[in-house]
């Protein structure tokens, strides 16, 4: 039984885009791509727990599943899973290498509060 990809393919300059890849993260993924020797994608969840309610979980992965939603900006891209597009919806994926530690961080706009790592937040 082979299934059809339903991967849904936005680009993050497109008006309607759900979720947004920065120009940071593009960069940031691109160069984890070269240093792999292969193409790599960032996948984006979010699950219950963490120190404010929900928790931000990021992997990089070489292939999307069917029913992702693939985010793509200036060749590179990052997967959201359905589940937690509808926590992610308007958020912008940043990458920031600041004092504390260079990390991928999520701008949820959802967020009512987060955690001062910035990979907790509640709704």
């Amino acid at each position: 039984m082979g299934a059809m990809s339903e991967t849904l393919i936005v680009h993050t300059k497109s008006k309607s885009a759900p979720v947004s890849l920065s120009s940071d993260a593009a960069r940031r993924l691109l160069s984890l791509s070269a240093q792999e020797g292969r193409p790599v994608m960032l996948r984006v969840a979010v699950e219950g727990g963490g120190c404010s309610g929900f928790q931000y979980l990021f992997d990089l992965v070489e292939r999307a599943e069917a029913d992702d939603l693939k985010i793509e900006r200036d060749g590179a891209a990052a997967l959201v899973d359905p589940v937690s597009l509808e926590l992610l919806a308007g958020s912008e994926i940043d990458f920031v290498d600041e004092l504390a530690g260079a990390q991928f961080r999520v701008k949820n706009p959802n967020a009512r509060s987060s955690c001062g790592c910035g990979v907790s937040f509640s709704i």
